[in-house]
């Protein structure tokens, strides 16, 4: 039976293939000055390959701004968008640009900026010409300026919305127009509204405070985002617009979940409003401006899968033209039954065509797509840590030009011992390539560390990294015995070997006596743990570790010998673990090493004030960290690979793993 998910559809003037659409994401992959360079180019056109029909480039500035995004305000910049759009189109892609402006006076953050580099540079002079008091003074103007910037910024990033004057704002919609302009004549094929951000905020009556006739009344707020629609639609009319419609929905607790946008019921009199001011599809999103991008993007198990679903349905109810919807759709099933139901008729599978931009392609063949995680450890993270997005489980993200499985020159037989999250992913390649694959696993299934990973709570989807290997293995002909040991002798009747044999609970390195201390592996596997429990261990494992016991009723501590607990936790998930801790009332020991252990009582000092910590328990959890399992080499005959945990001196994470599968198998 035909897919609906492929089943073209018209949109303004635009004929998508299908409906399968890469919403806007904020990428890093822009070459410094906001231009879209070779690493840009690789990503939308590996994603056009992959059979996507319509491909929004994010957070396109029609200003000259410091933000590390997509920037067209000037002629120059044209040539790069045209070959952008060229490129797309040879694989029958579409092409919008999501026109975003901040929501802060970036003439005059600008000017600022540029003052205090000024200043910079007559200080460098002068300290090169010896002239020590011009020096200091120009340093100085330069650090008070600089300040005053941030400050400036800081401000407008909260008030601006509110304080911009007319003219300010008939500025920032002439470059919107000279934007659009430009698009249209780099032969980009549509226009998405950035409806949140500087035009959600002033149809927000939470961050709108005007009192004009942009602020106040539903008309008066909705009034600007009316305005750019139409200011786009004159600079460049052969364009289709698209608008980002942001909804402020309500958490599980009725509290708003955003603030950069409408409320449902004025959210869907406004969708009827973009239609009749002539937009050509609407995309219903989350509304942001919280401070917190978990709120928009977020993780596993922290909402329902596809939460704004029920206002897109309503939106659809109202509206005739196309209907978008966006926000955890995971998998084929869930987009092909949202639109079966009628319920959109576009499907933005975002962080999802992170982790597997052939989703398109592999509907068309029947073939199982590899499941996004929403870890947001390697997306979202990387947006707040200002890198470039690259999705844990495709080692290929932001280098699609020179990372790519490359046809082996001969077909070998490969073994690999270990299912890990490693040894699967090297299955997976090395079979590609063309090679014969066997994997050995010493238990009685696949996945390793992965099963215990899903254990804590809101952990469970991570399953779907391992249920991807379940499903296009066999169809790779890739053989896997469990339950199995293999010997030297039937090692060495393959050609290659890989070893990815993992890691184990390191033992604890101060003195226990008398203790009864657990490994926290032993515990996420299933092992019953009585009383009052303290975790040794703030890192990943033990955080979770410790909220695992915790919601089970046991009275929980966690002693951490850093700063801070759980320091490499997705800035989007520790806000939910540190409310879990507060509501468990879990007790938090950081900045505490650990001495010894002694008839179930910890000695411990604090390492800012040299105190003595002293703390009772009924058991003790061992969450200090991992050691990678050695593998016996006696006998072997055969050229070793080593990859995941049991690669290198420290352990790895699912990302490591995965790339050390990739490369290894990648390369015989």
């Amino acid at each position: 039976m035909t897919k609906k998910l492929l089943e073209p559809i018209q949109v303004g003037n635009m004929t998508l293939k299908n409906r399968i659409m890469f919403p806007p994401l904020t990428t890093g992959y822009e070459e410094r000055d906001g231009s879209i360079g070779p690493r840009s180019l690789s990503f939308y056109e590996r994603l056009a390959k992959g059979g996507v029909a319509y491909i929004v480039i994010g957070d396109v500035a029609p200003v000259r701004t410091a933000s590390p995004t997509p920037k067209l305000f000037d002629d120059s910049q044209i040539p790069a968008f045209q070959k952008l759009a060229d490129t797309l189109h040879q694989y029958g892609s579409l092409v919008a640009l999501q026109i975003f402006h901040p929501e802060y006076d970036v003439p005059g953050v600008g000017r600022m900026i540029m003052q205090s580099g000024m200043a910079r540079q007559a200080a460098a002079k002068a300290k090169a010409e010896g002239n020590e008091e011009e020096y200091n003074k120009q340093n100085e103007i330069a650090q008070k300026i600089t300040k005053d910037a941030y400050a400036k910024l800081h401000h407008d990033m909260q008030h601006f919305v509110s304080e911009a004057t007319i003219e300010q704002l008939n500025e920032i919609k002439a470059s919107i127009a000279n934007c659009a302009r430009k698009a249209q004549s780099a032969g980009v094929d549509a226009i998405e509204i950035h409806g949140d951000r500087l035009v959600g905020s002033l149809c927000s009556k939470i961050l709108n405070h005007r009192n004009d006739e942009y602020g106040g009344s539903f008309e008066n707020r909705t009034r600007y985002a009316l305005e750019i629609v139409k200011t786009i639609k004159e600079a460049a009319p052969h364009l289709a617009v698209e608008y980002k419609l942001p909804i402020i929905t309500k958490n599980a607790d009725g509290s708003l979940r955003g603030k950069g946008g409408l409320e449902e019921d004025e959210g869907i009199a406004f969708a009827k409003l973009l239609e009749e001011a002539g937009v050509d599809m609407i995309q219903v999103a989350q509304a942001n401006h919280t401070g917190n991008m978990g709120d928009t993007i977020p993780p596993m198990g922290d909402v329902p899968y596809n939460w704004t679903l029920d206002v897109a349905r309503k939106v659809k109810e109202t509206v005739s033209i196309p209907v978008a919807t966006v926000g955890r759709v995971i998998s084929v099933e869930a987009g092909e039954k949202i639109l079966q139901d009628g319920d959109a008729d576009i499907i933005g599978y975002g962080r999802s065509l992170l982790t597997d931009p052939d989703i398109a392609n592999k509907i068309a063949i029947d073939e199982p797509i590899r499941e996004c995680l929403n870890c947001n450890k390697g997306c979202v993270d990387a947006i707040q840590g200002r890198r470039y997005i690259s999705c844990v489980l495709n080692a290929e993200n932001g280098d699609e030009a020179t990372i790519f499985i490359k046809p082996a020159n001969e077909s070998k037989n490969i073994a690999i011992v270990g299912a890990g999250i490693a040894g699967l992913e090297a299955a997976r390649v090395a079979s590609l390539r063309g090679h014969q694959v066997t994997v050995f696993e010493k238990s009685d299934k696949i996945g390793g560390q992965i099963h215990i990973a899903a254990v804590p709570p809101r952990k469970s989807e991570i399953l779907r990294s391992i249920e991807y290997y379940e499903k296009i293995l066999p169809k790779l002909n890739v053989e896997i015995k469990l339950n199995t040991i293999a010997t030297a002798e039937e090692l060495n009747s393959f050609d290659e070997i890989i070893v990815a044999v993992g890691a184990h609970n390191m033992d604890l390195p101060m003195s226990v006596e008398d203790s009864h201390v657990v490994s926290s592996w032993d515990v996420l596997n299933g092992q019953n743990v009585t009383g009052k429990c303290v975790v040794l261990g703030g890192g990943l494992v033990g955080t979770e570790t410790a909220e695992y016991l915790a919601n089970q009723g046991l009275e929980v501590s966690i002693v951490e010998m850093m700063d801070k607990i759980a320091a490499g936790e997705s800035g989007t998930v520790l806000p939910l673990i540190m409310k879990d801790f507060k509501e468990h009332h879990v007790q938090q020991y950081v900045n505490t090493k650990v001495t010894a252990i002694k008839n179930n009582t910890i000695y411990a000092i604090n390492t800012v004030d040299n105190s003595e910590v002293t703390i009772e328990a009924d058991t003790i959890i061992n969450a200090l960290g991992s050691k990678k399992n050695n593998f016996d080499e006696t006998g072997i005959t055969v050229h070793l690979s080593y990859i995941g945990d049991c690669s290198g001196e420290r352990t790895a994470d699912i990302a490591s793993a995965i790339r050390t599968g990739y490369k290894t198998a990648n390369e015989i």
